[in-house]
C-alpha cells in the first residue's frame, strides 16, 4: 500500500561519472516488489513536482537508488547531503511478472539496470546481461550485481569490458547458451525494442520496464502516457512493467 515516507540521506554520492547512488532510511518499513518505484519530492521550493525513481534495492527501512544527472532537478539532488530530509511517496507502480521456477535473463543498459537489480537481490537464480558505455560504467553495475546472479554477460559501446557493442547484439548468443524462461529489460527505448523483437523471434516472453516522465506518480495527469495494442496506458498507474508484445514503441 502506497504512502508518504520521511526519508533521510544516509549517503548520495557519485559511482561514477555522472551517475549517483543515493540510500535513504525511511521512518516506517517499505513492502515493494521488483518493478514498483517511488516518487521523490526535491528539498527545494524551486521544484514542486515529484521525480520518479526505480527501486534498486531495500530492505525495509533502507532504500537504494540510483540517477544520472539529467536536468535541474537531478543536478539539484545530486548536491543534497548526508542527513537530508525528503518526501518520498512509495511503492508505486505494479510489478515484474515470473514466478522463481522461471530461468530469467535480465538486460538492461545504463541506469536502467537499477530496477533489474532489485528482481536479482530478491530472487536468486537469474542471470544478467548487463550493458555500458564504457567500461567504468559497467565495471559498476558488475559489482552491483555479483554474488546477486548466478552468471553475467557484459557489452560495451567501446569494447573495453566484455563484448563490443550494444547489449542487443550480444543477446541472441546469450539466449543460444540457456533455455530461458523469461527476458526482463529496462533502459533506452531503442534497446528495449530491439530486445523485445528478439525475445518475439525467439518465441521466449518479455516485460519491460517503462520509463517515461511523471507528473503525480498516481495516473491523475496523463503526462506518461504511452500507445499500447489496447490503446493508451498509464506507465505510472498501468505500468512501468507491460508485456512487450502490448508496447508501440516509438522509435
Amino acid at each position: 500500500m502506497k504512502q508518504i515516507y520521511n526519508a533521510r540521506v544516509v549517503s548520495n554520492e557519485r559511482a561514477v561519472d555522472n551517475l549517483f547512488r543515493l540510500v535513504v532510511e525511511l521512518d516506517a518499513p517499505l513492502y515493494a516488489m521488483p518493478g514498483q518505484f517511488v516518487q521523490l519530492k526535491l528539498p527545494s521550493n524551486e521544484f514542486t513536482l515529484r521525480r520518479p525513481f526505480g527501486i534498486a534495492a531495500f530492505d525495509q527501512n533502507h532504500l537504494t537508488m540510483f540517477y544520472r544527472i539529467v536536468g535541474r532537478g537531478t543536478e539539484f539532488l545530486s548536491t543534497v547531503g548526508e542527513g537530508t530530509q525528503l518526501d518520498l511517496l512509495a511503492p508505486l507502480g505494479n510489478r515484474f511478472n515470473f514466478n522463481v521456477e522461471e530461468k530469467i535473463l535480465l538486460v538492461g543498459g545504463g541506469v536502467g539496470l537499477a530496477p533489474l537489480l532489485s528482481v536479482a537481490r530478491m530472487f536468486e537464480g537469474a542471470d544478467a546481461l548487463i550493458g555500458g558505455k564504457t567500461a567504468i560504467e559497467a565495471e559498476l553495475w558488475r559489482n552491483e550485481f555479483n554474488g546477486a546472479v548466478d552468471e553475467m554477460f557484459i557489452a560495451t559501446d567501446d569494447g573495453s569490458l566484455g563484448a563490443k557493442g550494444f547489449v542487443t547484439e550480444l543477446l541472441p548468443d546469450v539466449l543460444a547458451r540457456k533455455n530461458y524462461n523469461v527476458i526482463l529489460t529496462c533502459g533506452p527505448i531503442v534497446m528495449m525494442s530491439r530486445v523485445a523483437s528478439i525475445a518475439r523471434e525467439k518465441n521466449i516472453r518479455c516485460e519491460v520496464s517503462m520509463e517515461r516522465r511523471m507528473a503525480c506518480g498516481l495516473g491523475a495527469c496523463l503526462s506518461c502516457s504511452i500507445d499500447t495494442v489496447n490503446g493508451r496506458r498509464k506507465v505510472c498507474k498501468d505500468g512501468p512493467i507491460f508485456d512487450a508484445r502490448e508496447v508501440l514503441f516509438d522509435v
